[in-house]
């Protein structure tokens, strides 16, 4: 695989920093706004897009990684060989099966997530999730009070793909019809499961102990 167009992007982005001033002036802080769109820019190019779609995206998303690593480089913070690294050596770590020796554990995401929490001193399942919409932070919470194991009763009945979408859009215009907040609802009651996780934890002597489990 070749690493040319690579190193061209990287190279029109240093001189992108130094020749226009509407690049020289961004900042990490600046730049926050268009790589939360580019993002989600590639999310629709991979669900009702084509390939040249998602390879257009792709590369909008990939300008922001390069950017950000452009500003810090010139600032003598970091470089993208720093950020490539960084992202390779966590990769190699949290998979010995591929890199190393032993089988394939039978839990992935359960593996991958305590490995987490040992490189990061976790004391809690909630610890390291990212400010997500409410939704998406809904999605996390559930996945690591599974992946993690802790004592909370979660609903586990099968459903299909089109069965949750209807009932969430159903539940949405409902919500509207009734003067709820729908957004807010469920912000709501996934904070009280983050509570109910942490108690579990709190009972479980989980906390203070980033080891155990």
């Amino acid at each position: 695989m070749s690493h040319r167009e690579v190193e061209r992007l990287i190279t029109v982005m240093e001189a992108l920093r130094v020749g226009c001033p509407w690049d020289a002036a961004q900042t990490h802080r600046s730049l926050v706004t268009y790589l939360v769109e580019e993002a989600a820019e590639v999310v629709e190019a991979i669900e009702a897009g084509t390939d040249t779609d998602l390879v257009e995206e792709l590369g909008d998303l990939l300008l922001q990684v390069v950017f950000h690593a452009e500003i810090a480089r010139t600032e003598g913070r970091f470089t993208i060989d720093d950020v490539a690294r960084g992202i390779a050596g966590k990769l190699v770590a949290r998979h010995p099966y591929v890199f190393g020796e032993g089988s394939v554990p039978e839990d992935l995401m359960g593996s991958w997530e305590q490995r987490k929490r040992a490189e990061k001193g976790r004391t809690s399942a909630l610890d390291g999730i990212p400010p997500l919409n409410a939704l998406a932070r809904t999605m996390k919470v559930v996945s690591r009070a599974r992946s993690h194991a802790v004592g909370v009763d979660l609903p586990a009945e099968p459903v299909t793909a089109s069965e949750v979408g209807d009932s969430i859009v159903a539940l949405v215009a409902r919500a509207q019809a009734s003067g709820v907040d729908a957004d807010q609802a469920v912000r709501d009651a996934v904070r009280s499961l983050e509570d109910a996780i942490r108690s579990a934890e709190a009972g479980a002597g989980i906390r203070g102990n980033p080891e155990r489990g």
